[in-house]
């Protein structure tokens, strides 16, 4: 029997503008990047901190290939756990203030991981309708009874906190992916208390990049470990490697290294990830300067893109989103700006509802003001003929 002819759900896709293509990045990186053979100015790098061609995580990871080898040879339970491994559960579980952390290969297995191991039928597994699609699916494999509430609103969570059942888990982002926006973490502290439901927190994207010291969404809000008990957060953003851990008490990780199957049967990451990821975890801790300048040049970009009447999204994150609406919409502007040496990703549905493809506009430490202005300056080229239509409305917000 031969496979099946998938050419007509193919072109449907080329045909609705929302085909997916890959992009061949050619060098590290960084602000200016190699893809497919024309160096580019890149606004669409989720290396919030600049860590991820740093020399100095390049060295430890040479360090500890030429230690213990390339790969890990096998899963964590089998003989694939390196002290290097250890040693990274170790700093993130003091990093996020827990009793233990455990490491996933990468963020889509740890949310698959916790939610499957934790929820099983007869439970309830309460989302907001914007989280990342792994947080979605997990819950849909796990078997549990799946609600989603309104974006952001807590009087809808409470809402479906009293149509659960079983036990309970509310899973939420930190730092909503798409839109840049935070969850209203101390409000859905407060419903979960008071339902006896467990809190769930992804912190991707805010973890490195928020709070005093880098710790992300949580201390942000002055959030504790009681307060929202399981913390997932991934290592191939503002820490600049690969992977993914989740942290809470040592109860919790014990019963995902019992029960969780993306972490039991994966081999695990190579060492030297873990040794890079270290080093990064020092760099947080030692160099401040990179979250103030990176709130500098939100700043810099929000006031500059509002003043040429961009619809920008309520984000003060590095992830700055500019609204267009319509799918050919978002299309028409990357390319606009592509034209004009700058990258930046249109995203349309599904990532995203049908209506509200955008731009995401993604800042990082390694940026410097003058490429912030030279996209501004690229996108104030642009304004006029975006301004007068009914995709752009004139001001933003």
């Amino acid at each position: 029997m031969g496979l099946p002819d998938w050419r007509q759900s193919i072109e449907a896709r080329k045909a609705q503008g929302l085909y997916r293509q890959r992009l061949c990045l050619e060098s590290a990186q960084g602000p200016l990047v190699t893809v497919q053979g024309e160096q580019v100015l890149a606004f669409c790098s989720n290396d919030y901190l600049g860590l991820a061609s740093d020399s100095r995580l390049v060295d430890a990871a040479s360090v500890a290939m030429s230690d213990v080898g390339f790969g890990a040879g096998a899963s964590h339970l089998v003989i694939g756990h390196h002290r290097y491994h250890h040693q990274l559960e170790e700093a993130l579980a003091d990093f996020t203030g827990r009793e233990a952390a455990l490491l996933f290969s990468t963020g889509y297995s740890a949310n698959l991981g916790v939610l499957s191991a934790l929820c099983d039928r007869g439970d309830t597994v309460v989302e907001d309708k914007l989280n990342h699609a792994s947080l979605l699916d997990g819950a849909r494999l796990s078997g549990a009874r799946l609600l989603r509430f309104q974006h952001n609103d807590t009087g809808a969570l409470k809402a479906r906190l009293d149509q659960g059942g079983g036990q309970t888990l509310v899973a939420v982002d930190g730092v909503f992916s798409m839109d840049g926006d935070l969850a209203p973490l101390p409000e859905q502290v407060a419903a979960c208390e008071a339902a006896h439901a467990l809190l769930m927190v992804d912190d991707a994207h805010g973890l490195g990049v928020l709070g005093r010291t880098g710790r992300g969404t949580l201390e942000h809000y002055g959030l504790d470990a009681s307060q929202v008990p399981i913390l997932m957060g991934t290592l191939g953003k503002a820490l600049g490697t690969s992977g993914a851990f989740v942290a809470g008490s040592r109860d919790l990780i014990d019963m995902l290294v019992q029960f969780a199957r993306p972490y039991i049967y994966t081999t695990a990451m190579p060492p030297l990830i873990a040794a890079a990821t270290l080093k990064s975890l020092e760099i947080v801790a030692q160099e401040p300067w990179r979250r103030a300048h990176l709130q500098h040049l939100i700043h810099r970009f929000r006031q500059g893109a509002l003043a040429q009447g961009w619809r920008l999204m309520s984000s003060h994150t590095p992830i700055q989103p500019i609204q267009v609406g319509t799918t050919e919409a978002a299309l028409a502007l990357s390319d606009a700006l592509r034209q004009r040496g700058i990258l930046v990703t249109a995203i349309r549905p599904p990532t995203v509802p049908v209506g509200s493809s955008r731009l995401r506009i993604t800042l990082t430490a390694a940026h410097t003001e003058a490429q912030v202005d030279q996209l501004l300056g690229a996108l104030e080229d642009l304004a006029p003929a975006w301004a007068g239509s009914s995709q752009m409305p004139p001001g933003g917000h």
